[in-house]
């Protein structure tokens, strides 16, 4: 368990914060196709992705606040894992597809800057968790 004397570090809310925001985007897209590995799913298939995915944000956030050790490694996973998916997206899902479902037209070039500003933010992200990997110091494999 923490030790309750150590104070968490303010990056920490801030990481937790970023998680939360992620979280909420994602349950924003439910009832839309969903992008995932260079294809996209709509109807069902779509709800269970935006589903899963929100768990997943969900369960990283309570990790982080938590400051669970096996949070750092499914951290890394999925940005690492977010980080493929939005390069394989980028190559294999053409921008008129993406301008059809969304009803106005998408600048190929902003899509692409916009992609890789995110992958470079995550990548980011990976190595501010690494390099504080010291402070999330609960052993516990558990959440509750």
């Amino acid at each position: 368990m923490p030790d309750a004397t150590q104070g968490r570090p303010l990056g920490l809310y801030a990481l937790a914060a970023a998680y939360i925001f992620f979280l909420l985007l994602t349950v924003s897209s439910y009832g839309y196709p969903f992008p995932f590995m260079g294809k996209f799913y709509p109807g069902r298939a779509g709800d269970c992705l935006v589903f899963a995915d929100s768990m997943v944000s969900l369960y990283l956030c309570i990790g982080i606040l938590k400051r669970q050790r096996l949070t750092v490694w499914l951290l890394i996973g999925y940005n690492l894992l977010d980080i493929c998916n939005a390069c394989i997206n980028l190559a294999l899902i053409p921008p008129s597809l993406y301008a059809r479902l969304a009803e106005t037209p998408i600048p190929e070039d902003e899509l692409r800057f916009n992609t890789l500003a995110a992958a470079l933010f995550l990548l980011l992200l990976n190595v501010y968790v690494y390099r504080n990997r010291r402070y999330f110091d609960n052993r516990s494999p558990y959440l509750f």
